[in-house]
């Protein structure tokens, strides 16, 4: 059985409508099954679109988008950011770009990417949830990866379950880039923010 982070999924296409709050407004998506938390906007993304330090005009990266949380969110909240968004999984790249449709969202990039494998240029602020359930290669990969993808003082903002892998993550952050402080705590969650120096 496929993985939400395979890049093809072979079970039936189910949608389901769900509503969600972030940044004090209110929004509508379409959830496709074989995209990760179809059912809602999981914990950990919920503490990264609210604890984030988004550049208003800046050139961000939503790093496996999933089926589009931090998209929808970024995009509406900061309309001038160039706003681009990827995914391993071609269902759920194709699921974000429906969803951006629905919201009347445009201008927004949206590509099937192993990572930085696809995309061109840098970053002023790439966030993820990194796909933990792949393993700590996958995620370590995706932090040194970010690093060399950054413009300078630009920044990494991740989210992970401390207790769970991301003390693993936060220290790894630290070595590779230098620098890491920790934005927020909440739920057992934790937003960590590298700067490329």
């Amino acid at each position: 059985m496929p993985h939400y982070f395979d890049q093809e999924q072979d079970s039936p296409l189910r949608p389901t409508k769900i509503s969600f709050i972030s940044r004090e407004r209110t929004f509508s998506a379409t959830t496709w099954s074989g995209t990760f938390s179809r059912d809602k906007l999981d914990r950990g993304t919920e503490v990264l679109l609210k604890y984030s330090v988004i550049p208003p005009d800046g050139r961000i990266l939503d790093l496996g988008c999933g089926w589009g949380a931090v998209t929808l969110v970024v995009k509406s909240c900061f309309p001038a950011v160039d706003m681009i968004a990827v995914d391993v999984n071609e269902r759920a790249v194709k699921n974000t770009r429906h969803n951006l449709t629905n919201n009347n969202l445009t201008g927004v990039l949206v590509k099937k990417s192993d990572g930085f494998e696809k995309l061109e240029g840098n970053f002023d602020c790439i966030l993820t949830n990194p796909p933990y359930a792949a393993g700590r290669k996958v995620c370590f990969k995706l932090i040194e990866d970010s690093l060399e993808r950054l413009n300078k003082d630009g920044s990494l903002q991740l989210v992970a379950r401390h207790k769970k892998g991301g003390a693993m993550l936060d220290a790894h952050m630290e070595e590779v880039f230098g620098n890491v402080e920790t934005l927020a705590k909440k739920g057992g969650f934790r937003v960590y923010k590298s700067i490329k120096k």
